[in-house]
């Protein structure tokens, strides 16, 4: 059967050093076998349709990834339910969805994963089932925030998830 997954790149930008121009990730994921591939925005995310299961796909995709760039590149894969989910489950549903974050994990986040937070100031910080979500309340520019949670995870804000869910269940 084929499923629909969102990759989520991590340190990808239009600029410096991690560039990656969105036709070569839709050329990468073609050529580790997805089909009805779909960047959105210039920052690392694509849907696409795979017969293979999620960590298949995560395996392929790193691995084209660092052909690419001579490095690892991480990547983080949801279907189009799980970002639905995550849109559901945003505890700050009422604050502005530009500065409320899903930072996206591999793994659950740990219980205890807020004790190490530091440079909290007027933000606000939820773990969800494999995300960290976070309202800046100021907006990022201005945070100091450090959550060594999710130093291995990549985050995506709340317009940008819907958009993402919504093609990935369309």
């Amino acid at each position: 059967m084929t499923m629909r997954y969102v990759a989520l790149l991590r340190a990808v930008n239009v600029g410096g050093t991690g560039k990656l121009p969105m036709s070569d990730l839709r050329a990468i994921c073609e050529s580790v076998g997805f089909t009805n591939v779909r960047t959105y925005i210039a920052s690392g995310n694509v849907v696409f349709e795979s017969r293979l299961a999620e960590p298949a796909v995560k395996a392929r995709l790193e691995s084209g990834l660092q052909a690419y760039a001579g490095k690892p590149v991480g990547v983080l894969i949801r279907t189009g339910a799980e970002l639905m989910a995550v849109l559901a489950g945003n505890p700050f549903k009422t604050a502005a969805p530009n500065r409320t974050v899903a930072i996206f994990l591999d793994t659950p986040p740990a219980a205890d994963a807020l004790s190490r937070v530091t440079g909290q100031q007027d933000e606000e910080i939820a773990l969800g089932t494999r995300e960290i979500f976070v309202h800046y309340g100021s907006g990022m520019a201005r945070s100091k925030l450090k959550i060594p949670a999710a130093s291995a995870g990549t985050a995506r804000n709340m317009n940008t998830i819907e958009t993402l869910a919504t093609w990935a269940t369309e």
